[in-house]
């Protein structure tokens, strides 16, 4: 019994450890894939072309500035409207909401998660574009801003779940010590329990981020498909065009080995080199926390 129960252990173990391994190997393998399809672009189509002002395929123009103009509008509209009200929601279902009433906001907000974003994207054809039109007095309501407001309710349940587990984990203590001195319940919230929870609200916020930056479908319904370059927050209000949507909407009919067919790979290079680096400044951010937090009570 003794011999199976060590093969037993020793056969997880190495079952963990190569689960482990083929993760990294799958990540390698798609940049890997990335940069063969990717990397010929340079030499098909001049830089000169490719920091362009205009993205017309048709005439061999291939400006990737109003690609990475439109996502960043997105991106950073969802973020500025997602991460304070994520937040603010963690910290009621946390902090502030009855027991009654966290049993049945978790699990509604984890059940958002698993909404397709081509239901989002419908939503926002159907409902969201002609009230922004009709709200804003647009010319069209498929804009930066409906782009923007779908997305952050993508991510909202990402930073929403992951913020309030790091918040429930802070030791119950340190409420009660915090409240002994006589400081009221929002001031322990806002000076103690955040910053003791900040690094898992940091990783909330990036996961969040994250998601954003590889969404497809939803940007792809609503944001109008207009490969413009922003200028000034009006942009906001206006029709754009997202790398994700370029990619969506192009890579089926694009003939294979063609200059287009390559720019698009290389597009979707600039979207993973971004999310690479979106998460390795969270893990560096969350690394140094942990050495800070260790050398204290060391």
């Amino acid at each position: 019994m003794s011999n199976f129960r060590s093969w037993l252990e020793k056969f997880i173990f190495w079952a963990i450890r190569i689960s482990g391994y083929s993760a990294i190997l799958f990540v390698i393998a798609i940049f890997l894939y990335l940069l063969r399809e990717g990397l010929p672009a340079f030499s098909e189509v001049p830089l000169s072309n490719l920091l362009s002002e205009r993205w017309y395929p048709n005439e061999d123009l291939f400006g990737l500035l109003p690609l990475l103009g439109g996502s960043l509008v997105v991106i950073i509209g969802a973020t500025v409207i997602a991460v304070p009200i994520g937040i603010c929601t963690a910290v009621y279902i946390a902090e502030v909401a009855p027991p009654w009433a966290r049993e049945i906001l978790k699990p509604i907000v984890e059940v958002l998660a698993g909404i397709p974003s081509v239901v989002l994207g419908f939503f926002g054809i159907v409902i969201l574009a002609p009230y922004l039109r009709r709200a804003l007095d647009l010319p069209t309501g498929l804009t930066a801003l409906a782009g923007s407001l779908l997305l952050a309710a993508t991510s909202l349940p990402t930073i929403v779940s992951v913020s309030e587990d790091a918040l429930y984990s802070v030791p119950k203590s340190f409420r009660d010590a915090s409240i002994a001195l006589g400081v009221t319940e929002w001031q322990t919230i806002w000076h103690m329990t955040l910053p003791a929870a900040r690094t898992g609200v940091l990783t909330a916020c990036m996961l969040g981020i994250g998601r954003t930056v590889g969404e497809t479908m939803a940007v792809l319904m609503v944001t109008g498909n207009a490969p413009v370059i922003p200028r000034g927050i009006s942009s906001l209000f206006a029709p754009v065009r997202t790398m994700t949507a370029t990619i969506a909407a192009e890579m089926g009919e694009v003939a294979t080995g063609s200059a287009h067919y390559h720019v698009l790979f290389l597009i979707g290079i600039t979207l993973f080199l971004i999310t690479l680096a979106i998460n390795l400044i969270a893990a560096s951010v969350v690394f140094r926390k942990r050495q800070r937090a260790e050398r204290i009570l060391s």
